[in-house]
């Protein structure tokens, strides 16, 4: 998800772009967000973790307007996308890119790729957000001729959409060597990860979402070492040493069970992880 950062002079590194406060949200009469808030500061990477059935897709839907929020506040820099529309949303220069590696399958990748700036009136600006895709992932140029549909897993153009999902080794280093770059560049990155170790690793914050509810937040590297968040999500905090102390594993759902994994459905009861990142800032 992106939107357009304010020019220059732009906001403080330690102010927020985009903020969550209070936001009730769910399906079907049922909540599956009770009173989150968090904050995602300008030129951060910022990390949301937790089992399946947390709640990280509901809030992704929740910020892009997929879902109304019951009670709460959405803002983004100060401007509040609480009840607009998805396509008001998009408009804002806010973008979800969806988990389930959504492509047109019989279009080209430069098709499908060229379809993300169909809002962009200018085309050379259009043009230039082309380029810049290809100069983060070179290898896109060897596919552009192919139809998406033929691509391996490995080989989809996932982009920042729980970007270990589905993907190569050698594709997923290239999407989280992009994620650094953008953050270099001075992006600010909402990150839902699956891969929550990875993730936390390369965060300046993060955040444990339990059972609908902000459980931890804090820097990237104290949610990463926090022994009791370890021990439930990342099969063991990470020490400063480098020991892991005895925990539980991690595994694809939303509950811990006796042995100290992870499991469960997921928030929509499929047991699929939820997950979009978000960017502010072009």
């Amino acid at each position: 998800m992106t939107a357009p950062q304010p020019e220059s002079p732009g906001p403080a590194q330690d102010t927020c772009a985009l903020e969550v406060a209070g936001v009730v949200a769910g399906y079907g009469g049922g909540d599956v967000l009770r009173g989150v808030s968090i904050q995602v500061m300008h030129g951060g990477i910022t990390c949301v973790v937790g089992p399946n059935g947390a709640g990280k897709s509901t809030l992704l839907a929740t910020i892009s307007g997929l879902l109304r929020p019951r009670l709460g506040e959405i803002t983004l820099h100060g401007e509040r996308l609480t009840g607009k529309t998805p396509r008001q949303i998009l408009r804002t220069g806010v973008v979800q890119v969806p988990q389930n590696h959504s492509l047109f399958r019989e279009m080209t990748v430069r098709e499908n790729i060229s379809l993300g700036g169909y809002i962009l009136r200018e085309r050379g600006l259009a043009e230039r957000r082309f380029a810049g895709v290809l100069e983060m992932f070179p290898q896109v140029n060897d596919w552009l001729d192919k139809k998406a549909g033929s691509l391996s897993g490995g080989q989809q153009l996932v982009i920042l959409d729980e970007p270990s999902m589905g993907l190569a080794p050698k594709v997923l280093k290239l999407v989280f060597d992009a994620i650094r770059m953008m953050h270099a560049q001075g992006k600010t990155i909402l990150l839902v990860e699956q891969n929550a170790r990875a993730g936390l690793r390369l965060s300046t914050h993060g955040v444990v979402l339990e059972n609908g509810q902000v459980r931890l937040s804090g820097s990237g590297k104290e949610v990463l070492e926090h022994p009791e968040i370890g021990a439930l999500y990342l099969g063991g905090a990470v020490t400063p040493g480098g020991a892991v102390p005895p925990g539980g594993a991690v595994a694809a759902g939303g509950g811990v069970s006796p042995g100290g994994a992870v499991n469960g459905p997921g928030e929509n009861g499929s047991g699929a992880a939820g997950g979009t990142a978000y960017r502010a800032g072009h």
